[in-house]
């Protein structure tokens, strides 16, 4: 979605709108390890809506890439809640609904990148959270970046 591959158009927008929320995102997280509702709800609220009223036709699409992105990262949480918080669930809701079927690849790069830094968690034996959220804006970033390298799109 990148404006030297895309032009200027609704998908760009949605595209620098997921950069600036979740660059707020990240922040918070990192200093709470809490991702806010009062910022991720109304994201996906807005990119919803702007879809349901310029791009109608691709909207199913989209709500299903959403609900299928919260999905997975539902069922850690489901088996244990310091595994997955359910921040990090709403802010797939808003990868899936604003990557649509790339939010998967988002994901994918996420678990990849925050890997070692588990690791390195447990080789020191502390039991320490590790906010997911920035990996996983990492991971979103990086998939809107993809065309740019010429490796998607």
């Amino acid at each position: 979605m990148p404006v030297i591959n895309y032009g200027f158009g609704v998908n760009t927008a949605l595209a620098g709108f997921l950069a600036c929320v979740l660059a707020a995102i990240t922040v918070v997280d990192l200093r709470t390890l809490r991702i806010p509702n009062r910022i991720v709800l109304p994201a996906t609220a807005v990119v919803l809506l702007v879809r349901a009223i310029l791009l109608p036709t691709s909207l199913p699409g989209y709500l299903l890439a959403a609900g299928l992105t919260a999905t997975l990262l539902l069922i850690p949480s489901l088996f244990n809640a310091a595994w997955m918080g359910m921040g990090d669930v709403k802010l797939g809701l808003l990868l899936g609904a604003t990557l649509g079927s790339a939010a998967l690849g988002a994901l994918f790069i996420a678990f990849f990148a925050c890997f070692p830094f588990a690791v390195a968690l447990l080789v020191r034996g502390r039991n320490n959270s590790l906010p997911f959220g920035p990996f996983m804006a990492f991971g979103a970033l990086a998939v809107l970046a993809l065309p740019l390298v010429g490796v998607a799109g």
